[in-house]
């Protein structure tokens, strides 16, 4: 049964109207959007600022390249193609390993030089770009989930999105993939959404195809059980992507590796509202606290400190 306007208010949901009026035009200054929609600018970036993110290992930006990928891949097994300019997960291409000429995909799928050499054309020519502008390729290095996540997630390495407003962490979640959603952390395409609780990142709500689910499909975990470690950390890793942009209203997309710890994966300047879906619960509540508040740290970690103060649950164990 589909909710009323007047109900989905009394749950504190923000709409879309509201979002881009109340927040992103208010709080996000224009000049600032390329730092995020380009992923190339945003990596510069968080090296300056000293955010840790996924090895870059090339840029591609002209076809002539696109002829040179075999020689650029020599020394690569395990990489990630995408498009510095993409959105919503489209145009990105993940390489699990390689048997003698072929490429393998998580799911096993075999994929040859020429299947990348004309993957990496199309993002060039602006197929997986904003507004279909041209664009340019990068290779990153692969994440090594670490070995807490191996078991959530099929064919893809989980990812937190966190949204973050004036520098504290508002709401988060955890995407898990699936085989309908082909390996990729996507909800539209039927990843999973688990809603965590701020102050202890564990598991409070979880969603596929925005209905409630209390196991994944696939693996048959437990979503309940799911706690994420070394929670501080990664929250106030997601506070200085405040600190990187100066953006006020931005979504972090955050990945754990096993040997790195918490990395930043992207941001969006425009993240979206599912996140209100997996936590069962709105933004707009969080977000007017947080504008009434005169004084906001300039230290990320205590702006993690109070998102985790204020915003956390009460979890019966």
């Amino acid at each position: 049964m589909l909710a009323s306007p007047a109900a989905l208010r009394s749950r504190g949901l923000l709409g879309m109207n509201r979002r881009n009026v109340a927040y992103i035009s208010r709080y996000n200054e224009r000049r600032l959007y390329p730092l995020v929609d380009d992923k190339k600018l945003t990596k510069e970036r968080a090296m300056r600022h000293g955010v840790a993110t996924p090895t870059l290992r090339d840029v591609i930006d002209t076809q002539h390249g696109v002829r040179d990928l075999g020689e650029r891949l020599n020394h690569l097994s395990r990489f990630a193609i995408k498009p510095s300019r993409g959105a919503g997960g489209k145009g990105i291409m993940v390489i699990h390993e390689r048997d003698g000429e072929q490429f393998l995909k998580a799911s096993g799928q075999a994929l040859t030089l020429d299947n990348l050499q004309r993957h990496c054309s199309n993002i060039l020519a602006g197929l997986h770009s904003l507004a279909g502008a041209p664009d340019s390729v990068i290779i990153e290095d692969l994440i090594e989930a670490d070995p807490y996540f191996e078991s959530l997630s099929v064919e893809g390495v989980p990812d937190i999105r966190v949204i973050i407003f004036r520098g504290i962490p508002v709401m988060a979640m955890l995407r898990l993939s699936t085989h309908a959603s082909d390996g990729k952390a996507n909800l539209h395409q039927g990843a999973i959404g688990v809603g965590l609780d701020l102050a202890s990142g564990r598991c409070i709500h979880a969603v596929q195809h925005s209905r409630r689910v209390h196991s994944h499909p696939d693996t048959g975990v437990d979503l309940n059980h799911i706690a994420i470690p070394d929670w501080q950390n990664l929250l106030t890793l997601a506070a200085r992507c405040h600190d990187l942009t100066g953006l006020g209203y931005l979504g972090a997309d955050i990945v754990v590796d096993r040997n790195r710890g918490p990395l930043m994966l992207e941001l969006n300047a425009r993240p979206g509202l599912a996140i209100q879906i997996a936590n069962g619960k709105g933004l707009l509540p969080r977000l007017q606290w947080i504008e009434a508040q005169e004084n906001i740290p300039e230290n990320a970690e205590a702006r993690a400190g109070m998102a985790m103060a204020e915003f956390g649950e009460r979890i019966e164990t």
